[in-house]
């Protein structure tokens, strides 16, 4: 891989889960206030590489710091264009 595309930035995001809620309820939520998730707690978390789902994975935790563990892949890099065919 060329060291041109080994050094392009990738913003990574991950997904808990999600919910929908009217404003008029958002407007309502106050610190301490707890969201509820559609997401089972076992469910895996979605990670996403610019906006495109890349992988799932679960939460880890290591002393203070969050992690995630990947469980499975779901688009390789060719799969998004970043790398090409040769």
């Amino acid at each position: 891989m060329s060291q041109a595309v080994e050094d392009v930035e990738v913003e990574l995001t991950v997904v808990l889960g999600q919910n929908l809620m009217p404003v008029k309820q958002l407007l309502k939520l106050g610190r301490g206030a707890v969201i509820e998730l559609q997401e089972h707690c076992d469910s895996p978390v979605k990670i996403y590489a610019n906006g495109e789902l890349i992988a799932k994975g679960e939460i880890m935790v290591s002393g203070e710091n969050i992690g995630i563990t990947l469980l499975e892949g779901v688009k390789g890099f060719r799969e998004l264009g970043v790398v090409k065919k040769a």
